[in-house]
């Protein structure tokens, strides 16, 4: 590795290490716990027959498999306690919007830790998908903090990509890639189109939670005349945020895009929620909606 790698190397390090300490308090003291009676299963369920190895309690056995195959084959039973995690995380280039200290992307890594920690804390299992373009990196569920800590470092190691159906080719592989019920959070701008069908698959098997990360300008411009530039294009364009004309049709344009996302969530059996980045970095403002969710799906589950 030359001298810059090197360099690159630990720079990268450094900003995972600082990503980590930032959200692990938070995590522990306000999501882990919402996070947790959002998501838990109800106790032990049935994980797969296979054949028998020498240690196995012979109690297990399967004796109507064992009978049909001339072997001895055992039901294998696991904890549906254990709830694996898998982030789907935009890469693309559209995700490195906003006027704010963060961009859509910083955002989207910080909640990635703050899940992976409160996932971690009951020793859940996590994997991840990267996407921009198409699917950059998949990363089957496992434990351990290094291991979950991964999703923060590719986010931050990984080059933007687009031009190809990326959020719907992740959301297909994440519907192959864990055969138990697991937890999706999708975290995107969902400017890619064509995921709708992808989306309704996952959450057949799947509990689908999308997170469109909103920046602050979203919901109206800001007071004053601002160059915007298309994310992989060199075309600008000057909007005057000081016109009620233009103020008014751009609020008109964002709730429209809103309902429509509502809209397709809600046919795909997915729930949305929605992260309106701050301008300032501000972690508990970034993570309020997912507690506020967390709080109505817990309720929601203890309703009769």
């Amino acid at each position: 590795m030359t001298a810059d790698g090197q360099a690159d190397l630990h720079e990268l390090l450094q900003e995972v290490r600082r990503i980590r300490l930032q959200v692990e308090s938070l995590a522990a003291d306000q999501l882990a716990g919402g996070y947790r009676s959002a998501f838990q299963g109800a106790g032990i369920e049935f994980d797969e027959v296979r054949e028998y190895v020498p240690g196995d309690d012979p109690r297990s056995i399967d004796w109507n498999v064992t009978a049909r195959v001339g072997r001895p084959y055992i039901k294998k039973y696991v904890d549906e306690r254990e709830r694996t995690l898998l982030l789907l995380l935009d890469l693309s280039p559209s995700m490195e919007a906003g006027f704010g200290v963060w961009s859509l992307r910083d955002a989207a890594v910080r909640l990635a830790a703050l899940l992976v920690v409160a996932a971690q804390r009951y020793d859940d299992p996590v994997g991840w998908v990267a996407f921009g373009g198409e699917v950059e990196h998949a990363v089957p569920p496992r434990k351990g903090p290094r291991h979950g800590f991964g999703v923060v470092r590719d986010a931050l190691a990984l080059p933007q990509s687009s031009g190809g159906p990326g959020l719907s080719a992740a959301l297909e592989r994440a519907t192959r890639m864990v055969r138990r019920r697991s937890t999706v959070f999708v975290l995107s701008d969902f400017l890619q189109s064509g995921w709708q069908d992808a989306m309704r698959l996952c959450a057949r098997h799947h509990d689908v939670v999308a997170l469109p990360l909103l920046p602050a300008e979203f919901f109206a411009p800001p007071q004053a005349r601002v160059r915007f530039r298309r994310p992989g294009s060199s075309t600008t364009q000057i909007v005057d945020g000081r016109s009620p004309a233009v103020r008014e049709a751009w609020e008109r344009a964002a709730q429209a895009r809103r309902d429509a996302w509502r809209e397709d969530f809600k046919r795909a059996g997915a729930d949305g929620v929605e992260i309106e980045v701050p301008r300032e970095p501000s972690l508990e403002q970034l993570a309020r909606p997912l507690q506020r969710y967390f709080e109505r799906r817990k309720r929601a589950r203890r309703a009769p």
